[in-house]
Parts: C-alpha cells; sequence; structure tokens
C-alpha cells in the first residue's frame, strides 16, 4: 500500500464556487483538482506576469490566481476557464467563471 502526504503551499480559507463555475464544470469534483493544483503551486495558464506574481504572494503575502482550462481542446472564451483566487489574507478562496468577476 502507498501512502502518499500533502503539504499544500498556501491555506486556502473557506473555498467558494460560484453557481456558474460548478455548472461549467459539470460539479465540484473538476473544482477539487483546481483547488488542489492551486495550494500545490501549479498556476495553471496563467500569464509569466502573473505567476511571478503569484511566487511573490506566496512569501510576502497577496493575492493569488490560477487560470485552469475546463477542455484544453476548447477555444478560449466565455465560460472555458475557471480562475481560482486566493484572498490576501488567506481567508477565503473562490472558483468561478473569469466573467463573473
Amino acid at each position: 500500500m502507498t501512502s502518499l502526504s500533502f503539504k499544500p503551499l498556501l491555506p486556502t480559507g473557506r473555498v467558494y464556487f460560484t453557481p456558474g463555475a460548478e455548472e461549467a464544470a459539470g460539479g465540484i469534483a473538476f473544482l477539487l483538482g483546481c483547488i488542489s493544483r492551486h495550494q500545490s503551486g501549479d498556476w495553471g495558464e496563467v500569464c509569466p506576469d502573473d505567476a511571478a506574481a503569484n511566487d511573490h504572494a506566496l512569501r510576502h503575502g497577496g493575492r493569488i490566481l490560477s487560470v485552469y482550462p475546463l477542455d484544453p481542446a476548447r477555444p478560449r472564451g466565455e465560460g472555458t476557464r475557471i480562475w481560482v483566487i486566493t484572498e490576501a489574507d488567506r481567508s477565503a478562496t473562490t472558483c468561478l467563471l473569469p466573467e463573473e468577476y
């Protein structure tokens, strides 16, 4: 039997899912995977500047944003990406569609 241990890089605080994100993802299972990636420092499809800002925020505080495709084969557009945002004070993390921001 294999045992895995996971120590997240950042606390999420309370976790929220917008109705739009939950519907687009087809439930919370996909969103929980996004949260896990986010906590591990896999920022997904953010631009290099946002990735650098996230790395800085891990060390010095600040908001952290990750972006994950719902279906990598679909072209970009409304309803094709999930944003995961952890507040600067680490009190909450929200999964939402970009158009819900």
